[in-house]
This record gives structure tokens, sequence and C-alpha cells, in this order.
């Protein structure tokens, strides 16, 4: 089945139940800190295994001990529930 892009409404319910996370720039947004840089490449590996068995990749940057996540659903230009099921997946690593 296809991703549908959500509604601003639908974005806004899924976001109350969505532990540090944001709406930026229209996507789901996340800004991790670590100890150092190890912990956060370690966080990163793990991320992209999820990301790879769900064929949805983020897009990220990694500064140090800092990791900064952005999902968005590039096939419907804007944000699916793919999205958020990522982002409760990466959530439980946390």
């Amino acid at each position: 089945m296809p991703a549908e892009k959500m509604t601003s409404s639908q974005i806004e319910q899924e976001l109350a139940n969505l532990d540090g996370w944001a709406l930026k720039n229209g996507k789901l947004h996340r800004e991790l800190k670590f100890k150092n840089f190890v912990e956060a490449w370690g966080f990163m590996s793990q991320v992209a295994m999820l990301a790879e068995k769900a064929n949805h990749h983020p897009e990220w940057s990694n500064v140090w001990n800092q990791v900064v996540i952005d999902l968005t659903s590039h096939d419907v230009q804007g944000i699916s529930e793919r999205d958020f099921k990522l982002a409760r997946k990466i959530n439980e690593l946390v």
C-alpha cells in the first residue's frame, strides 16, 4: 500500500505522543547528544539498520557527540505514517 501524506492535524496528533520530536521545516526533527563520538556513531549504526530494514532512510548529520535526524517521505512530498513508525523505532533505541 503506497504512503499517504498526512494532514497538519494528523501530524500534530501523532507528535503529541512522540517524545523528543518536533516539526521543523516540514519534517519530523530530533536532536540527540551522546557522551562522545563513539556513542553517537554506534547509535547511528543502529538506526541505519532499522532504516534499511524499513526501506525508509533519514536525512541526518553527526558532529562529534551530536546527531540530528530529519524524517520525511519524499514520494508524498511530506510526512507519512512511515516517518512516525521509524521515529518510534528510533525512540526505542534512545
